[in-house]
């Protein structure tokens, strides 16, 4: 599975001045800091004091790569007509016409939410078998 690392933290990603917190290490908040502090003029700072440092912060993110999914052209291919169809309606109402499109095609990759909606639109639309998305990466959950 190729792993598709952006180290470099998106302008505009809220940072968190607490280096002494215990999770630190691991958290992207504060792993984005100093790259940004170095790199932008205006940095977008999480409140200090809703952040807390015992190791329960409402604002941790976990540094860990994820497991990303695109496309799902295959599983069409897979399915009766009629599954398709029901299949797909549910995703366009769930994500928009466009952006399903989009996902269907690898295009923009899918979080291991939207897998899930995909997975129940497939029970929904009435296919029994474990079908797998086009390909899979590894990245940064810089979004969710």
């Amino acid at each position: 599975m190729p792993k598709k690392f952006h180290k470099e933290a998106p302008n505009g990603y809220p940072v968190c001045l607490h280096d002494d917190c215990p999770r630190a290490a691991t958290c992207l908040h504060q792993l984005a800091y100093q790259p940004l502090q170095e790199r932008i003029p205006i940095l977008h700072l999480l409140n200090p004091r809703q952040c807390t440092k015992d190791g329960q912060c409402p604002h941790y993110r976990d540094s860990a790569p994820v497991r990303y999914a695109r496309g799902f052209t295959g599983m069409q291919k897979r399915m009766y007509p009629g599954q398709y169809d029901i299949f797909m309606a549910t995703l366009v109402l769930q994500f928009g016409r466009n952006p399903y499109f989009e996902r269907r095609k690898g295009e923009r990759p899918l979080s291991p939410h939207e897998q899930k909606i995909v997975r129940r639109a497939l029970r929904k639309a009435g296919v029994t078998e474990d079908l797998d998305f086009d390909s899979y990466e590894e990245s940064i959950p810089w979004t969710e």
